[in-house]
């Protein structure tokens, strides 16, 4: 599903009304009348007597106009408070304020923050807010009465739907510019917006409903600019593969991962494990000798001993015997160390691998001196996996500022060194070399929790070794890790869970997925 920033939605509304010739009046009674579909499905909990819907002058506050009316029509007490004066209302707005007058609907007009003192009050004795004070023109912080009735609504507790965005947020960035609205259900307008599937804004939005207003898909799909997608289950779900009845381990692909040091062989096992639960149909962990023992304690994979430095690591001496591994994908870094040793051996690999190849964590790290290296791999496809330190290390910043810019990051990292990125974290972000990037929506806050990484590198590895794609293997992994861990913390809660309760959450998440 393509999300839009403003100019796009922009453009987006006018090549519907002006070539595809839907009147702009059409798409505000859409778009009011589905606002109501979802207050009525989303808020059913609530008991609604009394509503406030608090309007701006513009587009946005129509919408609002039509909300009041519908809600008002089936029999709810519902009062307008109009941001402003009405003399200032112009346009399919304007001709929405005058019906829901003529409906006797009372309208207030607040036009000052006097006005809304006197006015304040009759809101917190509602049942239901509905925010269409400012829609996607925003881009600056809300100021003077606007941020003063936003405050003051966050204020009351009282359950919020906003229409097409959270007043106070902008269109074009996940970053909260001040004063805005906390909502408990957003009901965005033909697709979603920036700050919808992006932290920090996003945790304003509240639930997300995306409604169709009569904006043809194909307008959406066509409009020019950054091509950013949120992935939905539908999407990722097109992308299993389904196993013949007489398929065996070898038609399932076999995933070699290079990993471990001492004190780290848990990053090997892990991501062992992350590739055995998503359908390799062989693993081979291959880990400094010193190492191997603890690594084979899972009997599912087979290990191989690696040539090690005197303290531990993988010595680059190793290179050959990884080369001569029977690998469809080889996916490397988990637990790795840093140093000589895992260096040499690192950039070895990127340069020679003929095949997929996977970079993960310290693969990364020792990479950090030099991304350059990655150029080496233009031609040949190759997945990186940072978390955002790693991401910041890359890119010789902050990880601060990586936060900040998570999209701008990797899309920047998979153009530049024509490699495919997915930047962890919450909401994680995959990239492709050719600019488009995907915005994962599943996960939470239980799996900030060291191991879920590493089990991300086996379930991406596997993924690929199976659908012989790049992006199916990343789109898929993502999401289903993700998945796994939202199962998992059903059964543990967010404190208490691990790395390894994701693993095994990994072959629910993806039957969950098919069968949906």
């Amino acid at each position: 599903m393509r999300v839009l920033d403003a100019g796009q939605m922009r453009a987006a509304d006018r090549l519907t009304i002006e070539e595809i010739g839907v009147p702009s009046i059409v798409l505000m009674e859409n778009a009011g009348r589905q606002v109501v579909a979802a207050i009525e499905v989303s808020c059913a909990d609530l008991a609604l007597t009394r509503v406030a819907v608090l309007c701006g002058r513009g587009n946005n506050g129509g919408d609002g106009f039509v909300v009041a009316r519908a809600m008002a029509q089936r029999g709810l007490e519902v009062v307008v408070f109009l941001a402003g004066r009405a003399a200032d209302v112009h346009g399919d707005a304007r001709t929405n304020l005058d019906i829901v007058r003529r409906l006797g609907v009372s309208v207030e007009e607040v036009p000052d923050t006097a006005a809304w003192e006197r006015h304040g009050p009759e809101v917190a004795v509602c049942d239901l807010v509905v925010d269409a004070l400012v829609g996607t023109g925003l881009t600056a912080p809300l100021a003077g009465l606007l941020e003063t009735i936003v405050t003051d609504i966050n204020g009351t507790g009282l359950p919020v739907v906003s229409i097409d965005l959270p007043s106070g947020v902008s269109a074009d960035t996940p970053q909260v510019l001040g004063a805005c609205i906390r909502a408990r259900v957003t009901v965005t307008l033909a697709a979603p917006k920036i700050p919808l599937v992006l932290a920090p804004a996003a945790d304003h939005a509240g639930e997300l409903v995306v409604a169709e207003i009569g904006i043809p898909a194909r307008v959406i799909d066509e409009l020019p600019g950054p091509r950013l997608e949120l992935l939905t289950p539908e999407h990722v779900r097109s992308r299993i593969p389904i196993r013949a009845r007489d398929a065996h381990k070898g038609d399932c692909g076999h995933v070699v991962l290079v990993a471990g040091s001492p004190g780290k062989t848990g990053a090997a096992r892990l991501a062992g494990l992350g590739a055995l639960r998503s359908g390799a149909g062989l693993v081979t962990v291959a880990t400094p000798a010193s190492s191997a023992s603890l690594v084979a304690s899972v009997p599912e994979y087979m290990t191989a001993a690696l040539v090690e430095t005197d303290v531990g690591t993988v010595a680059p001496a190793a290179l050959e015997a990884v080369l001569a591994l029977p690998a469809d994908v080889l996916a490397v870094g988990p637990g790795l160390g840093v140093g000589d040793g895992p260096r040499a051996l690192v950039r070895g690999l990127v340069e020679r691998t003929p095949g997929p190849l996977v970079l993960d964590a310290d693969a990364l790290n020792v990479l950090a001196d030099d991304p350059t290296v990655l150029g080496a791999r233009r031609d040949r496809e190759t997945v990186v996996t940072p978390h955002p330190g790693e991401m910041a290390r890359l890119a010789g910043t902050t990880t601060t500022d990586v936060q900040g810019n998570r999209v701008d990051y990797a899309r920047a990292c998979a153009t530049e060194h024509g490699v495919h990125v997915v930047l962890k974290g919450a909401r994680s972000i995959i990239a492709t070399p050719d600019g488009a990037v995907f915005i994962n929506p599943t996960g939470n806050p239980g799996m900030a929790t060291g191991g879920t990484g590493d089990v991300l590198t086996g379930v991406v590895a596997a993924w690929w070794a199976q659908v012989r794609d790049p992006v199916a293997a990343m789109t898929l992994g993502v999401h289903v890790h993700g998945l796994a861990g939202d199962l998992a913390v059903e059964r543990v809660g967010e404190t208490a869970l691990t790395a390894s309760d994701l693993a095994a959450q990994l072959g629910a998440a993806a039957t969950a997925l098919a069968s949906s």
